[in-house]
């Protein structure tokens, strides 16, 4: 080998700098740290609402000159208590590693499996938050704002639980895919309708997915009605899913919830990435997002395109529906959503409209919603506060200028966004 030949394999420093710099640029800085000290920020922030509305604390500090120590004490055990309660409620860590303890002991694994049910609970309360987020940053991709995730999963869910318990004497390898199937097809004719408006009239989608919202809500409660088409006798919800329309469950430890419906949604997760970055349909989504006019000039059918994109996105709520009525509920009542509709916009703000993000942003509120309950009932801290902290993530998340200037970061420019084709009044 002779010395060029050296030099040629050697590593330019020039790329390894120029690898560095990037790693430490404004776009990957925003995408990974700045996320992280907005859930921080918003950690912190709700640390300080449970120390001023906790009622122990506020008579410490009473009494601060009398016995400043008793006040900082007191504080700081009611931030430790509460933070340790949503941690052990959602995770269960202190609890896993007694079951390895016991495990490695030979006292069986029946402890292990215990202490499973809070990690495996968080898991599942994450399943419908990753379809929906995947819902609206599918169309934030393609700079549509699909405001109708709440009334899309509740059309998927009737439909998938109409077939649930409506088709009888299939067996589960027919019934279950058909009942998936229905909740896809009844979501995406849901969200064709907008789609079409906004290509053929230029209706807005925001206002349209809204009106269809409330559409599905009213309709929903006739159905379930005491003596409604789809009420269960004299309860305002529908019969049960037949167990072989059932997504089945994990594990048989009692009070384990956790299903096979939460790696369908990684693969779903992971087709979309496939279908954003690895398609050409994907890549003409991205571009509508980017610049409409400039999508049409390049010959790419944009009214075709708003119709498939808000589609999709329907067809992605409404898994998060179908798959929460086969799994885990069984059954449909009124107020199914619950506002999961509306959290996915935040979810997709909060993974920056990309499947990974979203994932682990589904990930987190649904161990922040599975730790606030024992939250609630060991620390005495009202459930409520979960949804500020959530709140001021999102609101960190959402104006990372706020981020950099408490953190004291420097500011090389902005990092893009979810880009809208039409502004609020077109």
């Amino acid at each position: 080998m002779t010395e060029s030949d050296v030099s040629n394999s050697s590593p330019d420093p020039k790329s390894t700098e120029s690898l560095a710099q990037e790693f430490r640029s404004t776009r990957v800085r925003d995408a990974v740290l700045v996320p992280i000290l907005a859930v921080f920020t918003g950690l912190l922030i709700g640390a300080i609402i449970i120390v001023i509305t906790d009622s122990t604390v506020i008579d410490a500090w009473r009494h601060f000159f009398d016995d400043p120590g008793g006040a900082l004490l007191a504080t700081w055990n009611s931030i430790r208590v509460a933070y340790g309660a949503l941690i052990s409620g959602s995770l269960g860590i202190v609890e896993i590693w007694q079951g390895l303890q016991a495990l490695l002991h030979g006292q069986g694994g029946a402890a292990l499996g215990q202490a499973m049910i809070p990690l495996a609970e968080s898991m599942t309360q994450s399943v419908p938050y990753i379809f929906a987020g995947l819902a609206v940053a599918l169309g934030f991709q393609g700079g549509l704002f699909n405001i109708g995730g709440e009334g899309q999963l509740l059309v998927g869910a009737l439909s998938s639980v109409y077939v649930g318990y409506a088709v009888t004497g299939l067996p589960w390898f027919l019934h279950l895919p058909l009942a998936l199937i229905a909740g896809l097809i009844g979501a995406g004719i849901w969200g064709a309708i907008p789609g079409l408006l906004k290509a053929y009239t230029g209706g807005h989608e925001v206002i349209n997915t809204i009106m269809m919202n409330w559409i599905i809500i009213s309709l929903s409660a006739w159905l379930l009605k005491v003596g409604g088409p789809m009420s269960r006798g004299k309860l305002p919800i529908t019969p049960e899913v037949l167990p072989t329309a059932q997504i089945p469950q994990m594990f048989a430890t009692q009070g384990n919830r956790f299903h096979w419906g939460f790696f369908l949604a990684l693969i779903v997760a992971a087709l979309v990435w496939w279908l954003l970055y690895r398609t050409t349909l994907g890549f003409e989504i991205r571009m509508l997002g980017a610049n409409p006019k400039a999508a049409r000039y390049s010959g790419i059918n944009v009214k075709r395109l708003y119709v498939i994109v808000m589609t999709m996105s329907a067809m992605l709520a409404g898994m998060a529906g179908s798959v929460q009525t086969l799994a885990v509920d069984r059954w449909v009542g009124l107020g199914f959503s619950g506002g999961l509709g509306f959290d996915a916009i935040a979810l997709a703000l909060l993974g920056k409209s990309h499947p990974l993000g979203v994932v682990l942003a589904a990930i987190l509120f649904g161990t922040l919603r599975n730790g606030a309950t024992r939250m609630q009932s060991v620390a005495r801290v009202p459930i409520d506060i979960i949804t500020i902290v959530q709140a001021l993530v999102i609101v960190f998340i959402a104006a990372p200028a706020i981020v950099r200037w408490i953190f004291h970061l420097r500011t090389e420019g902005e990092a893009a966004g979810p880009i809208f084709t039409k502004g609020w009044g077109s």
